[in-house]
């Protein structure tokens, strides 16, 4: 699925934004996209439903904070980023919510 996405973007000539997240807490992300100061947590999973596949998305939400004091002093208020909607690509039949802003994406439209 990563390959994929990545050849998308090559294909389109753009470089492709994508990252990886693991914690020391072993909380991981299979793949975050950055785009137009927003990121786009997703998840890649075999089977048709997978449950708490999106429990990691949770770990982003510091980064979409409003900086505090200090922060915008210290030059560090730039970072603050948006979190988009989250996707988990799986096995389903066709696209499905999960809650407000994350989806069940059927592999086969990758």
């Amino acid at each position: 699925m990563v390959s994929e996405i990545y050849k998308s973007y090559i294909n389109n000539g753009e470089r492709p934004p994508l990252y990886f997240y693991r914690d020391q807490n072993k909380k991981e992300i299979d793949l975050i996209i950055h785009s137009n100061n927003t990121v786009y947590p997703i998840e890649i999973k075999k089977s048709s439903a997978p449950r708490d596949s999106v429990k990691h998305f949770s770990v982003l939400k510091p980064i979409a904070e409003e900086p505090s004091e200090e922060d915008r002093f210290s030059g560090a208020a730039h970072l603050k980023t948006e979190i988009g909607t989250g996707a988990v690509i799986c096995l389903s039949s066709t696209v499905l919510p999960i809650d407000k802003k994350n989806w069940y994406v059927p592999a086969w439209i990758i």
